[in-house]
């Protein structure tokens, strides 16, 4: 599934939803789910598959908080990721670039 495609049907499931909700309280679920992934990650053999389900779920809340900022995502990436260093215009990226800016 195309990253586009996964934006699309968080807006046909949820949008009404999270458009009551609004975006900053869209936010703090994003952050909270961030944090059950951080907690997953400290643990001494962290679970693949729950850290799975984490991601899914980082990644769908970062999808509704797009949609309600009217921000495409997969452009967005696209944009800032065009499948090379920004930097030294490389892939892979041969300057130490750490953070992709």
């Amino acid at each position: 599934m195309k990253i586009s495609e996964f934006q699309t049907l968080m807006k046909e499931l949820y949008l009404h939803q999270d458009r009551e909700r609004g975006h900053f309280k869209t936010f703090l679920w994003l952050i909270e789910e961030v944090g059950e992934l951080a907690s997953l990650l400290k643990e001494e053999t962290p679970s693949k598959s729950r850290i799975s389900e984490e991601m899914a779920d980082i990644m769908a809340w970062t999808s509704s908080l797009a949609n309600l900022l009217e921000i495409d995502l997969e452009q967005a990436l696209q944009q800032k990721y065009p499948n090379k260093c920004l930097k030294c215009n490389s892939n892979p990226c041969r300057c130490g670039n750490k953070n992709g800016d």
